[in-house]
């Protein structure tokens, strides 16, 4: 059993189907949690470490993510930052998944959000986003009632999705669009390496498997999941790693062979490359801020 699983958090639905919140530091309702909401999340003040998944990272003033259904999240300040509480730090809305399929099967100008709804069950992180463009919709959507909200909110929406740089966060919940018989197939490969990530599996059977050439496939993948097809195969095993980093004891050089890496230098090339971090310092962050449990033995 890990000693991270999330505290599973339940929203009333029964009177907002866009939920807005905010809240200071320090506060109770920072935790390691999911909940099958959609979270745009705004952070206003403060800096120190996102955790989305498999994910950890830098925030900072301005930062915005979008987390999908059942995704673990927390934001947690650095203590320098913080002499004294902060009223405001973060803004956030939340929204549900059978209402974004309602609206997209409801308003066919809405299909082209479905990639950015499937990205965000890996958790998006909007880089370069004006943080005043952000604010404001965030105070309009706070302060609209009824449909004003809802309009204030898709208007909010029209604006994320158009914004170019859109980097996906965690291994974990990834999940492609369903739709053309090309994403399909490359939605079966992605749940192949998924499933058997610690094989050796080359970009030419990738092809093979998709029923693609091997410039197509290439293509095609890149265009739908935003990473070429080596580079996700290594995030996959990189978030397997990084699961067993803290959710067990075994030593890293172990974790490096059974996640499919051939030697030790080059998994913490690859770790060090997509995390930030080495594979020792990803545990202790890991186990020191997520941890809210006593570890139990096996």
């Amino acid at each position: 059993m890990s000693i991270v699983q999330p505290e599973i958090e339940y929203v009333d639905r029964a009177t907002e189907t866009i939920r807005y919140l905010q809240h200071g530091w320090p506060t109770e309702l920072c935790r390691w949690h999911s909940h099958v909401e959609y979270e745009l999340h705004l952070i206003v003040a403060t800096r120190g470490k996102a955790f989305v998944g498999d994910y950890i990272g830098e925030f900072r003033p301005g930062s915005l993510f979008l987390t999908g259904p059942n995704l673990p999240h927390n934001w947690i300040t650095d203590n320098a930052e913080t002499s004294s509480p902060i009223e405001l730090r973060d803004m956030m809305v939340q929204f549900n998944h059978e209402n974004v399929i309602k609206l997209l099967a409801a308003f066919s100008e809405f299909q082209e959000m479905n990639t950015m709804f499937e990205l965000a069950k890996s958790g998006i992180e909007f880089v370069g986003f004006d943080p005043e463009i952000a604010l404001s919709c965030l105070e309009e959507i706070r302060e609209a009632r009824g449909s004003e909200r809802i309009v204030a909110f898709l208007k909010f929406l029209v604006h994320l999705n158009e914004h170019s740089e859109k980097k996906t966060l965690s291994v974990v919940s990834i999940t492609q669009p369903e739709g053309s018989s090309k994403q399909a197939r490359i939605g079966d490969v992605v749940d192949h390496v998924t499933n058997n990530f610690s094989k050796d599996f080359s970009l030419n059977i990738a092809a093979e498997m998709a029923g693609m050439s091997t410039a197509t496939f290439s293509r095609n993948f890149q265009r739908i999941t935003g990473n070429k097809f080596i580079e996700f195969v290594n995030r996959v095993r990189i978030s397997q790693a990084c699961s067993m980093l803290y959710a067990t004891d075994e030593q890293v050089s172990a974790i490096c062979f059974e996640v499919g890496f051939q030697n030790l230098a080059n998994f913490n090339r690859h770790f060090l490359k997509l995390k930030h971090m080495t594979p020792s310092t990803y545990r202790e962050l890991a186990q020191r801020e997520l941890a809210t449990k006593e570890r139990t033995s096996a």
